[in-house]
C-alpha cells in the first residue's frame, strides 16, 4: 500500500495533525489547545509526529480526516489555534501568482471586483491547484450576491430542498413569504423559522441530482447570467480563461449546520476549476487528500473569501464541520456593512439592494451563512453519454440534530428536514 499523503507532505503538517491527536487525547487536561509547532527538524521528531499521526488514523475505528471533523465540530471557538488563517499568512501558506492581464479592470468592476493587481492570493503547501484569495470584493459589492442567493437564485425554475416536500406553489415565492417574519424576528430560538430560514441549498444550471449524484441534460435551466460573469472573471483570473458556469449549488448554513465529507466528481470535466464563495458568518474548512483516510488541514473562511480547487486539489476530500460567528464580534462583518458606490461601470451586474430587502439579508446573515459552488460541468463540445455523470460524493448541508457521521450522512443524501 502507498504512503498516505499525509506522510508525504511537510512535517508541519504532521505535527499538527499529532497535536490534535493530544488533544482529543487528553481532554482531561484543562486549559487551551497548544500553539502550532514550528516545522520540526530533526528525524526523531519527524518518526515521533508521523506515529502520533498513524495513531490518529486508526484510533477508534475512524480515519484521520473524521476524527479531525469531529474534533473541530466540538471544540469551543476559542481553541481553534491549530487553523490556518490566511489574514495572518505563514506556515505553510505561500503567496500564490494570479493572472492579471487576463482579467480587464473594467470587467473587474463591472462584477464588484477590485482590479486584480489589488487582490492577494496564496496557495497551500502540498495542495498543488488551491489558490485562496481573501475578499476581493468592493465596498457593497457583496450585498449583491447575497440579496441574490435569497431573493432571486431560489425562484423557480431553480430547483431546492424544499420542493421534496412542499407543494410546488408553496416554493414559488420564499423571499415574499419570509421578509417580514425575518424583519420582525428576535433572538429566541423558539421562535418558528422562515421558508428561507429552512433553505438548505438551491441548484442552478445543470440540477444536480442527490439520489443519482449525476448531472444530465434533460434537468437543465438557464445559468444566472450575473454570476457567470463573475465566475468568469475569477477563473480567468487563477489562469483559467474559458471557463464556463454550468452547475451552482448553494449552500445555506447556521450557527448549527456543517457539510460531511465529500469530493466533487460528478462533473464530466475535471480540467476546469471549482469555484467557491461565501458571504456572512465564518467557518472552518478541511482540505483533505485523494482518499478520505488523510488528514485535512483546516483553515478559516470569511466573509468575501474565495477558493478555487483546480488540478491536483480539484477532486480531493473537504467538509465544512463547523459555521463561526465572524471575528470581529459584530452582528455581521465589516466588509457588509459598507455602502454600495453610486457610480457602478456601464455594463456592471451589481444592482443596489434597496434598504428594505438590505434588512431583510442582513437579519438573516446575523446566524447565517451562504456559499456558492460554481462549476463546468462538460468541456467545450462533450455531451453528456447516455447514462450521464460519475459517482460523485457531493453532500448538502446537514443540520445539528444529525450529525454528519449518523447514517444518513453516510449516504450523502441531502438534509431536507424543515
Amino acid at each position: 500500500m502507498s504512503k498516505s499523503l499525509l506522510e508525504r507532505r511537510p512535517a508541519a503538517r504532521t505535527a499538527l495533525a499529532a497535536a490534535i491527536l493530544g488533544a482529543v487525547a487528553g481532554r482531561g487536561v484543562a486549559g487551551p489547545a497548544p500553539p502550532r509547532p514550528a516545522p520540526p527538524r530533526s528525524t526523531a521528531f519527524r518518526r515521533s509526529a508521523k506515529m502520533a499521526a498513524a495513531a490518529l488514523t486508526r484510533e477508534g475505528g475512524e480515519d484521520a480526516f473524521r476524527r479531525l471533523f469531529r474534533f473541530y465540530r466540538q471544540r469551543d471557538a476559542s481553541d481553534l489555534r491549530g487553523v490556518v488563517d490566511f489574514s495572518v499568512p505563514g506556515g505553510q501558506v505561500f503567496r500564490s501568482q494570479l493572472s492579471i492581464s487576463s482579467v480587464s479592470d473594467q470587467d473587474a468592476y463591472r462584477a464588484g471586483l477590485q482590479p486584480v493587481s489589488q487582490w492577494k492570493a496564496y496557495g497551500l503547501t502540498g495542495y498543488p491547484g488551491f489558490i485562496f484569495i481573501p475578499n476581493p470584493f468592493l465596498p457593497g459589492c457583496q450585498r449583491h450576491w447575497v440579496k441574490q442567493c435569497l431573493k432571486l437564485y431560489p425562484q423557480k425554475p431553480n430547483v431546492c430542498n424544499l420542493d421534496l416536500h412542499m407543494a410546488p406553489e408553496k416554493t414559488v415565492d420564499l423571499w415574499g413569504q419570509s421578509k417580514e417574519q425575518l424583519r420582525r424576528k428576535g433572538s429566541s430560538k423558539w421562535e418558528p423559522r422562515s421558508l428561507l430560514e429552512k433553505l438548505r441549498w438551491v441548484t442552478l444550471g445543470y440540477h444536480y441530482n442527490w439520489d443519482t449524484k449525476k448531472y444530465s441534460a434533460n434537468h437543465h435551466t438557464p445559468f444566472p447570467s450575473d454570476l457567470a460573469f463573475l465566475s468568469e472573471q475569477v477563473a480567468a483570473a487563477c489562469g483559467f480563461r474559458g471557463f464556463q458556469a454550468q452547475a451552482g449549488i448553494l449552500n445555506y448554513y447556521h450557527f448549527d449546520s456543517s457539510l460531511g465529507i465529500h469530493a466533487d466528481e460528478s462533473e464530466l470535466d475535471h480540467s476546469r476549476p471549482l469555484l467557491s464563495l461565501s458571504f456572512g458568518q465564518s467557518s472552518i474548512f478541511l482540505l483533505g487528500g485523494l482518499k478520505r483516510e488523510e488528514a485535512p488541514t483546516a483553515m478559516f473562511m470569511h466573509s468575501g473569501d474565495i477558493m478555487v480547487m483546480s488540478g491536483f486539489s480539484r477532486l480531493l476530500y473537504h467538509a465544512v464541520p463547523r459555521v463561526l460567528p465572524n471575528p470581529e464580534g459584530t452582528a455581521l462583518p465589516s466588509c457588509l456593512e459598507q455602502a454600495l458606490s453610486s457610480d457602478l461601470p456601464v455594463g456592471s451586474v451589481i444592482e443596489d439592494s434597496s434598504d428594505e430587502d438590505w434588512q431583510v439579508c442582513a437579519k438573516y446573515l446575523q446566524s447565517s451563512r451562504i456559499n456558492m459552488t460554481i462549476r463546468q460541468v462538460l468541456a467545450e463540445g462533450q455531451k453528456f453519454p447516455e447514462e450521464s455523470g460519475t459517482n460523485g460524493k457531493d453532500q448538502a448541508p446537514s443540520e445539528d440534530n444529525h450529525h454528519q457521521e449518523n447514517s444518513r450522512a453516510k449516504r450523502h443524501k441531502p438534509n431536507t428536514d424543515s
